[in-house]
């Protein structure tokens, strides 16, 4: 590609990057702002969800016909709620989720999902034929072409059908509902009509069929409908949550505003290690950001605080494709080459660690999508469409700006690139450690902190919240400071053994936490109470959530099943391209040891172990391997480079160099938290201040754990060669 081309082709894509941003802040004619554009879990924008559980013993196919005759059923019934968005998800084998976002009656909501569905036949005047209580069964067939429904009335529906079949035919009746002819009946369930086929003649016997060019699905969906129409299954709620749509946009705005703040510290970081090159990285990052939002708004994608996780930890690893670029370039010209010479380079060495990096990561991501529950779903999503993105970004269009300076006679030089004048790196650290001669104090420090806190877990027991344990929450806003006795004896009727804290500024909510699992009823009691005595109304509860105890069990499971799966895949991919079985180990009991740290650190300071412990968890396990596989690559190639040296000398040589990139990498993620943890409301700090835990230990044992058990595996190994080495020169000797 000649350099006039490249320069259009940069022009283009600063031009696109720019508008693309303006339009994300302030939208253009029809086009939203990428804040009205993006879809928003309830724990970001409030809303209600509830899941429910099937009460049978079906099992196989049986069991997923039925649920999917429910899930078309609940469907219908929430979209005539009038909700924009509201989605109905089967979760696992028995269970179905319904999400209502910006729901304004909650209570009510809820209610309108668990009620019996109404199936009703009509007439063009209006008058019930026969309802859904007649129906036996409604199935599908084929007639070579294009698929027909075939209906199956009891007795008594048989010879009600048969008259109203009957008036339709003759054209007895005298249309009032607009669309109706006077020879169909429509098929209405809970006041929306389905279908309103013609009547071709009089039907007795109690079964018809009905045509009309439907294809397999619609023909499926329809009487799915018509079947579930008094809802085939007793659905049992297991879980809900009620959460205020102006808390959400709240958090929302602060969350927007303190991402702002740490993406604009990302940047500044970037020009003041890299100077001009950090300003092209800067450029990819704001093309990156730009992406990634409009790409979760063509997939539909919902953004959920998981999903927060997962943008942090893809924007660090955007970050750090580029760093690992920038760091090889350096080195290339440090090296003695010429700046063209350098970039090329250091883009061909950088090329295989970005890849290997992010691709560990992605598989990662995709078995937590297949295998994970749906707060894993979001941010497996959301991390796969940020890797993607990112590698995108960082292998074209990085390449393609520095490319550009490296032509140019005027920036072509080492001061742009990060070097010094006499050809010397900037750099945080100049010295080199000794990591492997003191690798059993960090093994000790680590096993001390694991045993540790393994032994508080089981000692006291780790401090469940309901998400795990079962039970109920409510905050609501009382408008003053009240003292918590008077909130404990408000509600003392209710024998809930509540824990009671204080919540918001001023200490004017409180937030009401137990293991009793109270339904949607007995919540509305308890709010009720609270009302009369402090005269709160519905606006002021700002969350409501129930959770069943087999709820938390299923987090727990699939939480620990999604890790150990992607641990399977990740030491699979490491092994192929590494070609040797130790770096795969040896990452993975990194991956161990990151999750026995959370664990105990959670066991010594009795934090709640919640759904943000799980995204924390999943965070580690991306940024770990990934930091992880960059320097195992580093290792990989030193050994091709400097064979006579031993195993030691060349892991603690690999760690050094790319140690500054380490430290730049787990600064800009870091950087985009702190804004985050500090601005925004105490549940989103919840959830932050376990992921800065995570990026923290899963650096550490990059550096301290991984590389020292990568060593410790060789050593034995070159040992025994050079055991074998003496003896066959005792040999040659003699």
């Amino acid at each position: 590609m000649n350099q006039t081309v490249k320069r259009v082709l940069a022009i283009l894509v600063i031009v696109v990057t720019f508008f693309a941003w303006y339009v994300s802040i302030f939208g253009i004619g029809s086009i939203n702002s990428a804040k009205d554009a993006l879809k928003y879990g309830l724990d970001i924008n409030g809303g209600v969800y509830v899941v429910m559980e099937a009460q049978t013993d079906l099992k196989g196919e049986e069991l997923k016909e039925l649920m999917e005759q429910t899930r078309a059923v609940l469907n219908n019934r929430v979209n005539q709620m009038g909700v924009a968005e509201a989605s109905v998800t089967i979760e696992g084998d028995k269970r179905i989720r319904v999400e209502i976002p910006g729901a304004e009656n909650a209570e009510e909501a809820i209610a309108a999902v668990g009620k019996t569905a109404q199936l009703q036949f009509i007439l063009a005047d209006g008058s019930v034929v026969v309802d859904g209580s007649h129906v036996k069964d409604a199935q599908i067939a084929t007639d070579g072409s294009y698929y027909k429904i075939l209906l199956d009335f009891d007795q008594e529906g048989a010879a009600l059908f048969e008259e109203g079949t009957r008036k339709a035919f003759n054209r007895e009746v005298t249309p009032t509902i607009d669309g109706i002819a006077s020879n169909e009946i429509a098929i209405v369930l809970d006041n929306e009509i389905i279908v309103h086929p013609s009547v071709k003649s009089v039907i007795s016997g109690g079964n018809c069929e009905m045509s009309g060019n439907y294809t397999k699905e619609s023909a499926s969906t329809t009487a799915a409908l018509i079947r579930g129409g008094a809802l085939p299954v007793d659905l049992v709620e297991v879980q809900s949550s009620v959460q205020s749509a102006s808390i959400g946009a709240d958090a929302l705005d602060k969350s927007i505003v303190a991402g702002a703040i740490g993406i604009a510290i990302v940047f500044i970081l970037m020009i003041a290690y890299f100077g001009l090159l950090g300003v092209i990285a800067d450029i990819a990052l704001m093309l990156y950001v730009a992406m990634f939002i409009w790409s979760m708004s063509a997939f539909n994608a919902v953004l959920t605080l998981p999903g927060i996780a997962a943008l942090i930890l893809s924007i660090g690893m955007a970050v750090d494709a580029n760093v690992i670029i920038f760091a090889r370039i350096k080195e290339e010209i440090c090296a003695g080459k010429s700046i063209r010479v350098a970039v090329n380079a250091g883009f061909k060495n950088a090329l295989k660690t970005v890849l290997d990096a992010q691709i560990t990561t992605l598989i990662a991501a995709v078995v937590l999508y297949e295998v994970g529950t749906t707060s894993v779903k979001g941010f497996a999503l959301t991390l796969i469409i940020g890797i993607v993105i990112s590698i995108f970004t960082a292998v074209i269009i990085t390449q393609l700006l520095i490319s550009i300076l490296a032509e140019s006679k005027k920036f072509a030089k080492n001061k742009f690139f990060g070097v010094k004048e006499d050809g010397t790196p900037k750099q945080f650290l100049k010295k080199s450690f000794a990591f492997i001669k003191n690798r059993k104090i960090f093994y000790i420090i680590s096993s001390a902190i694991i045993i540790v806190g393994l032994v508080f877990s089981f000692a006291r027991g780790l401090n469940y919240g309901i998400d795990f344990t079962g039970g109920t929450m409510i905050q609501v806003d009382l408008h003053e400071q009240v003292d918590i006795s008077e909130v404990e004896k408000a509600i003392s009727e209710y024998d809930l053994d509540p824990s009671i804290i204080y919540s918001g500024e001023n200490n004017t909510q409180v937030v009401i936490k137990t293991i009793e699992s109270l339904d949607n009823d007995k919540r509305a009691e308890v709010i009720e109470t609270l009302g009369d005595k402090f005269g709160i109304t519905d606006d002021d509860v700002l969350a409501s959530e129930q959770f069943g105890p087999s709820v938390g069990d299923e987090l727990k499971l699939n939480a620990v099943k999604a890790v150990i799966i992607a641990s399977i895949g990740m030491l699979i991919y490491i092994i192929f391209r590494f070609k040797s079985w130790k770096y795969g180990f040896s990452a993975i009991l990194g991956v161990v040891h990151d999750v026995l740290m959370v664990i105990a650190l959670y066991g010594i300071f009795g934090f709640t172990v919640n759904n943000p412990f799980i995204a924390a968890i999943l965070t580690l396990v991306g940024y770990s391997i990934n930091d992880t596989i960059v320097i195992f690559d580093r290792i990989r190639e030193n050994k091709l480079l400097h064979r006579k040296d031993g195993s030691e000398v060349n892991i603690d040589r690999s760690i050094n160099d790319t140690l500054n990139r380490t430290i730049m990498t787990s600064l800009t993620t870091l950087a985009v938290m702190i804004p985050l943890c500090i601005m925004v409301s105490s549940s989103i700090r919840e959830f932050i201040i376990p992921l800065m835990a995570g990026v923290i230990i899963g650096c550490y044992s990059s550096i301290f754990v991984c590389s020292p058990i990568y060593y410790d595996l060789c050593k034995g190994e070159e040992g025994s060669k050079y055991l074998k080495q003496s003896k066959n020169k005792g040999k040659t000797k003699k």
